[in-house]
């Protein structure tokens, strides 16, 4: 870009008397001087109350303002007193669609929204995966002195109740059907427990688009993979490590692990 350079007229020295005049202040102007902020906050608090507006929040999902207050009647109904605050405002009006035709265009809009979201998602989490192998070349994803199990906690597995801080580690790939019958049951009681670490043992860096095209086959919730109450990761010799400290060497898949505090437990498939 070219800069344009200006060239600045001499300075004139005025040789005589400087008349200083001193204006009077007003109150409105002291006020501005003393609070120049008021401005900026003002201009904060109509933008905080134009995304509060109802119009700008049904824009957001898509409606108009009367789908937008059929959905808001609706939540005064059953559906607000039976369905978590976190429904969304299209599955609120798909589930109580008066045709289905209405029925299939809300699902239409929200299987887009999440795919969308699904995308954004696994973008921060390939971003995620590069830098932790940019910052932590040599690091190990698990720790083997903490993989260590003993015979206890392999029968502990047997008949062990969930505990809220548990975590499962499930080694699968993108073409596995028992694998996938097992993590719909598994995630049926995801809300007993802290989550899931998924594990793609046949996706490789440079490809993650596959491991995109499996969540959403899977209808993982992105919602789940934002709260890293599911975490989605290339497996990059992780069951290998896993394996070799807890005599699951040659196991078909899928794998389970149970990570519980500071020990690495196996599942048993058939727990699920």
């Amino acid at each position: 870009m070219a800069i344009e350079h200006r060239m600045r007229k001499p300075a004139i020295a005025l040789i005589g008397f400087c008349l200083c005049v001193t204006l009077p202040v007003n109150a409105d102007t002291r006020q501005a001087a003393e609070s120049p902020s008021s401005n900026a906050l003002a201009i904060e608090q109509s933008e905080t109350e134009r995304i509060d507006s109802q119009p700008f929040r049904a824009d957001q999902w898509g409606l108009d303002e009367s789908e937008w207050q059929r959905y808001q009647s609706l939540l005064q109904g059953i559906r607000g007193s039976v369905s978590p605050a976190t429904l969304s405002p299209l599955e609120v009006l798909g589930i109580h669609a008066r045709s289905a035709d209405e029925r299939r265009r809300y699902a239409e809009q929200w299987a887009v929204m999440m795919r969308d979201d699904a995308e954004r998602i696994l973008a921060f989490q390939r971003a995620y995966d590069a830098a932790q192998r940019r910052l932590f070349p040599n690091g190990l994803l698990i720790d083997p002195g903490v993989a260590a199990s003993t015979k206890s906690d392999q029968r502990l597995a047997g008949k062990f109740v969930w505990q809220s801080s548990d975590r499962v580690l499930f080694f699968t790939d993108t073409q596995c059907p028992t694998c996938d019958a097992v993590l719909e049951r598994l995630v049926s009681q995801i809300k007993q427990f802290s989550g899931i670490d998924l594990y793609l043992i046949d996706v490789f860096a440079g490809d993650e688009s596959r491991i995109r095209d499996w969540a959403a086959s899977k209808q993982i919730d992105p919602q789940w993979v934002s709260e890293h109450k599911i975490t989605l990761n290339i497996d990059d010799g992780a069951i290998g490590k896993v394996s070799a400290h807890t005599g699951l060497q040659g196991q078909d898949l899928p794998v389970l692990i149970l990570r519980r505090d500071d020990r690495l437990i196996p599942l048993p498939v058939s727990r699920f």
